[in-house]
């Protein structure tokens, strides 16, 4: 501004230097109405200032200082972008004309007023100088502006002090709410309200409360405020009394400010401790929101009070009576009860009877009779179910119950029903490997083991005898009640066919059979009984020949060798039933010729096979007895 003033200045000395010249050039005897125009042009010689004061005849020297003096008197000093103090000269339609003491007066729109009435001539307002001049010369004033500028002012000044304010709660918004303070908008964290959580943000809209303002950055202009912070101060002395008197046993009420999957925290007045789940309720808690709810007043008692770390453990069961107390009078063995299913596992389903008192239902419990692999068979969870009591350890706090007990148990009198060697009906539930589980009754179920299924064949599966479902006759070969297991034979139902064959055929014994099937070692031959026998390939007379001499069909006459009850085999030879042959013919004709009698027809070869190996024995037994006689 002072620069604009001095280059004014030194402009109006420079026209006032040509203007002296140019009048002092013109002719003594021209008036003043005949002097020349300037014309902009510029004399050759150029005056300094100190020639234009020795030239001046106007004024003195002391009354060309009063004279500026005067001047400077009448200016204010002034500086842009500050709050200055105007008086109002006059107020139309849309302007205020406000007069601040400079050369020019400045214009201040109406509408930054809040009514026309605040405003009228002669009133000293303070507005906000933005720039001494605009395109058209114009001084450019705010009254918004110089308003907006001392609040901000009196928001730091309140900042730095803490000072508490009040405030207008205008709306909600993300993460807060927006509060006018002293005109301006500042923002309120959710988590600065109060020093518990904030349920309804709603219901704080419109609302005036006190605040302090916490944070306060003027370039970006905002304004954080709390109220949290003045709640805090308050309850300061009163934790600090909590805490110096708090102690293990105490009972305190508090208030649920917070809820989570681990526990309950609880609002003692200004002091925090932790409800945990498990010191909830005896019973079983999925979810502290079964028992507690927000802002709800609760009795707690002191658990722990760790001083250090300023942590309080609290417990709400602890002020109820245990339930185990008095187990054995309230559920004594045998007695019905009802209870809720909370738990199912792979081995049982807990019941609960009562809050903090649950027993087990093993599956072995379940049912007399059906063969349960899984509990959610016949239980679900939450469902409320009659059992009984079985046992109860009070030192481990376990109790077990039953739910077959409730019902007659078909093997009470499975003896009379099911006596040794008795002949029943049954129909085939199941196949393994290592037997058939055949059904006498529902529930009842006995095993055919697969050693038990036939006298005679050989069976590698079950499936090669009986299918499921097959109704099969068999009979009770044993019963363990204890682990309710009964032992059937489907075999015993018919005689067993060794012990006929053991008592007609001896070792030795010549048999009949037919040809059944061949093998690379040898064939399988029918016999009587049902029996199987076999032929080696080696026990018979022409190998060569063997399969053309004992087709399948053929009947076959041939010697047992080998007879064996409990492997089941029986090992024929003909070798041995043609020199049985021939030693029986070799008999007969030893007689005839001790009578005197000829022997007539002659021998087939393989009585002559016969005989000759009969001769060869009889050879060596002979040379035998020789050598034992010479040796005595």
């Amino acid at each position: 501004m002072s620069d604009e003033l001095n280059t004014t200045t030194q402009e109006e000395a420079e026209v006032k230097q040509e203007s002296v010249e140019t009048v002092a050039e013109a002719p003594k005897q021209e008036s003043a109405k005949e002097l020349p125009i300037f014309t902009g042009e510029r004399s050759k010689k150029v005056y300094t200032l100190d020639e234009l004061e020795e030239a001046s005849e106007d004024y003195s020297d002391d009354e060309f200082h009063n004279l500026v003096g005067m001047y400077e008197t009448t200016l204010t000093s002034i500086t842009e972008k500050e709050i200055v103090t105007g008086r109002v000269v006059s107020v139309d339609e849309k302007y205020v004309i406000v007069d601040i003491g400079f050369k020019s007066e400045g214009i201040v729109p109406l509408n930054e007023f809040k009514s026309s009435d605040e405003v009228k001539p002669g009133d000293e307002i303070e507005v906000f100088l933005d720039r001494v001049e605009d395109r058209e010369g114009q001084l450019v004033l705010s009254r918004r502006k110089a308003n907006t500028l001392r609040v901000w002012q009196k928001i730091e000044e309140v900042h730095e002090s803490q000072e508490v304010i009040e405030g207008h709660i205008k709306r909600r918004i993300k993460g807060g709410m927006v509060v006018d303070v002293f005109g301006i908008d500042a923002f309120l964290p959710g988590s600065q309200i109060d020093v518990r959580p904030v349920r309804d943000f709603d219901a704080y809209v419109g609302r005036n409360m006190e605040f302090l303002v916490v944070k306060l950055n003027m370039s970006s202009e905002n304004v954080v405020v709390s109220h949290r912070a003045l709640v805090e101060t308050d309850l300061e002395d009163q934790r600090q009394e909590i805490l110096a008197s708090m102690q293990a046993g105490q009972i305190l009420e508090g208030i649920v400010k917070n809820i989570t999957d681990f526990g309950v925290f609880i609002d003692l007045g200004g002091v925090d401790g932790l409800l945990h789940i498990t010191d909830l309720s005896w019973g079983r808690v999925e979810h502290p929101s079964e028992i507690c709810k927000l802002d709800q007043r609760l009795n707690v008692v002191v658990l722990e009070f760790d001083e250090e770390r300023k942590r309080i453990s609290l417990g709400l069961k602890q002020l109820q009576p245990h339930p185990w107390d008095e187990i054995d009078s309230k559920y004594p063995e045998n007695t019905k009860v009802q209870g809720k299913v909370v738990s199912i596992a792979d081995y049982g389903a807990f019941i609960e009877l009562e809050k903090g008192v649950e027993g087990l239902v093993h599956i072995s419990e379940m049912s007399w009779t059906q063969h349960i692999k899984h509990p959610s068979q016949l239980v679900e969870k939450n469902q409320v179910i009659e059992c009984v009591i079985l046992n109860i350890n009070k030192d481990e706090r376990k109790v077990s119950l039953g739910v077959k007990q409730l019902e007659n148990d078909p093997w009470k009198e499975i003896a009379e029903r099911y006596p040794i060697n008795s002949k029943h009906k049954g129909v085939v539930r199941n196949l393994t490997n290592f037997g058939v589980f055949v059904e006498l009754e529902p529930g009842i179920d006995g095993l055919v083991h697969i050693s038990d299924l036939s006298w005679t064949d050989k069976i590698n599966h079950p499936s090669e005898i009986v299918n499921k479902g097959d109704e099969i006759d068999i009979t009770i070969l044993s019963v363990d009640f204890d682990n309710r297991r009964i032992s059937l034979g489907h075999k015993q139902i018919s005689d067993n066919p060794w012990v006929s064959f053991s008592e007609e055929f001896q070792l030795g014994s010549e048999i009949s059979g037919t040809v059944d099937r061949h093998t690379e070692k040898g064939a399988f031959v029918k016999l009587p009984h049902g029996l199987e026998g076999f032929l080696p390939a080696k026990e018979v007379d022409d190998q060569q020949e063997f399969k053309n001499n004992f087709k399948v069909g053929n009947e076959v006459k041939l010697s047992i060798v080998e007879f064996d009850e409990q492997s089941r085999n029986i090992t024929l030879s003909e070798k041995e039933s043609t020199r049985k042959s021939a030693e029986k013919e070799m008999k007969k004709i030893q007689k005839k010729r001790e009578a005197g009698e000829q022997p007539t027809g002659a021998l087939t070869l393989g009585e002559m096979s016969g005989l000759s190996d009969l001769k060869k024995k009889m050879d060596d037994e002979d040379k035998a007895s020789g050598e034992e006689s010479s040796d005595k």
